[in-house]
């Protein structure tokens, strides 16, 4: 009994030291953490100290072989949701071409990997049909003229006849038919908004081969996307494309092709630290890599835009992004484009090559600051770009600001078309041009802020 009431006062004691001011150095000697703290070591069975190192699953997909065995999407996501339940992991798709008659919607801590080349996800071929009947935006399915190539389980996408407007973001929506009865769709979730017949609307069999959205932490790896164009409707590039995310946050892509698909081959919209390493867009009838409106750091390393309408296309407002050793050849119009508040991105040691009307566009913007300042160009080469849309390697257009192009090498080959390397527009302002080099250009820098002598 004595010994506890001294502890009790021992303890009461020390208290009253703390509270009337103990010496600084003295508390901090005894909550000061250790110098290192070691964090989640190797698991070592010979000790007793706790394992904390989670190990994620890995699963297979195949034909003939593997966990899961199939050759469609669904095969596929039931792979990606299984492994996602379990806390994420990896699902690796074996050697074949999987049918996508719907997206494959990726999952948080998923890695979907392919088997390189050899693993091809290739969508099926579109039908389009409209409706018989209005559906109202609280129905759950449409009534439709023709329900043939529609299945269960495919992705659609609705959408009224376009307007005036552009891209109004409820214009298309994507839904998956859960049943058929006769002519009528049933959907997976009511129709978003009213889809009548006096306004035209289509069903359509379109969607993004891989795509997600408001999902984080994501790896694409090893695989070939094929959007299979011929076959296929074009799906406009803000709402869909071969792998499309939006409103997303750290997503890699390493080793993906995207080729032939009838819109972009990589969009990406509101979403942050998009990374891309090695990744081929090729032959895709819109855009090769589409940094959509609002993304923010995205990176493409060794990557390749080839045959598409425009390679690298910065929507509005991409900013503080890197490409570096990419090459962006051969596509109709651009083989870069930067526009309305694009801004401080870097494009370093790509090669820009045989663009329809120019290398590296900086587009004209309307309204004040609107435009693609603070861009930089640095160690690139830019050649023989233009043909019947124009001639010219660098076109800086409108009131653009403060770009900076040091160390290019600009080219023209004999019969090449790149008769302006560098166009500078009137209105432009702070262009800085350092240690460039140009061979065979008849005109070297065209700068129209220059008024001629009389």
């Amino acid at each position: 009994m004595k010994s506890s009431i001294v502890a009790r006062r021992i303890g009461w004691m020390a208290l009253a030291f703390v509270c009337a001011g103990a010496p600084a150095n003295v508390m901090a000697a005894d909550m000061k953490e250790p110098k290192a703290m070691p964090q989640n070591l190797p698991a070592d069975f010979s000790t007793m100290r706790p394992i904390r190192n989670p190990q994620r699953m890995e699963i297979t997909v195949g034909q003939g072989e593997g966990d899961l065995q199939g050759n469609d999407d669904k095969i596929i996501q039931a792979a990606v949701d299984y492994v996602f339940r379990l806390g994420g992991g990896a699902v690796r798709v074996l050697p074949g071409t999987y049918t996508m008659r719907n997206s494959i919607f990726l999952r948080p801590g998923i890695t979907l990997r392919g088997s390189g080349e050899k693993t091809v996800l290739k969508k099926a071929p579109s039908v389009s049909t409209s409706l018989v009947r209005d559906a109202d935006a609280f129905e759950y399915c449409l009534q439709v003229a023709d329900p043939k190539g529609f299945t269960v389980g495919c992705g659609i996408c609705v959408q009224n006849k376009p307007s005036a407007a552009e891209h109004d973001i409820t214009e298309i929506a994507f839904y998956t038919v859960t049943a058929i009865q006769g002519d009528v769709l049933y959907l997976d979730r009511h129709a978003e908004k009213d889809y009548w017949v006096e306004t035209e609307a289509k069903v359509q069999t379109l969607f993004s081969i891989v795509c997600g959205h408001n999902v984080d932490d994501v790896s694409v790896e090893d695989i070939v996307l094929d959007g299979n164009r011929a076959e296929n409707a074009k799906l406009d590039d803000n709402y869909g494309c071969a792998a499309f995310g939006q409103d997303c946050n750290r997503w890699s892509f390493r080793n993906v092709i995207a080729h032939d698909f009838n819109g972009d081959g990589f969009s990406f919209q509101g979403s942050n630290d998009f990374r891309f390493e090695n990744c081929q867009s090729l032959n895709n009838t819109i855009l090769g890599f589409h940094p959509g409106s609002g993304s923010q750091r995205p990176i493409f390393k060794n990557c390749v835009a080839k045959g598409n309408y425009e390679g690298l296309y910065w929507c509005w407002s991409a900013c503080d992004g890197l490409a570096e050793n990419c090459t962006l050849s051969d596509n109709i119009r651009y083989g870069t484009n930067f526009g309305h508040r694009d801004t401080d991105n870097v494009l370093r040691n790509c090669v820009i090559e045989r663009n329809g009307k120019s290398g590296v566009n900086f587009r004209i913007e309307a309204g004040e600051n609107r435009q693609g300042d603070r861009n930089r160009l640095e160690g690139c080469v830019i050649s023989d770009n233009g043909g019947a849309l124009g001639d010219c390697g660098v076109d800086i257009q409108g009131r653009t600001r403060d770009i900076t192009i040091v160390n290019c090498r600009f080219k023209n080959s004999r019969d090449g078309k790149q008769k302006v390397a560098i166009r500078i527009s009137p209105d432009a302002e702070r262009i800085t041009l350092e240690g460039n080099t140009f061979t065979d250009c008849p005109v070297e820098v065209l700068d129209q802020r220059i008024k001629p002598a009389n």
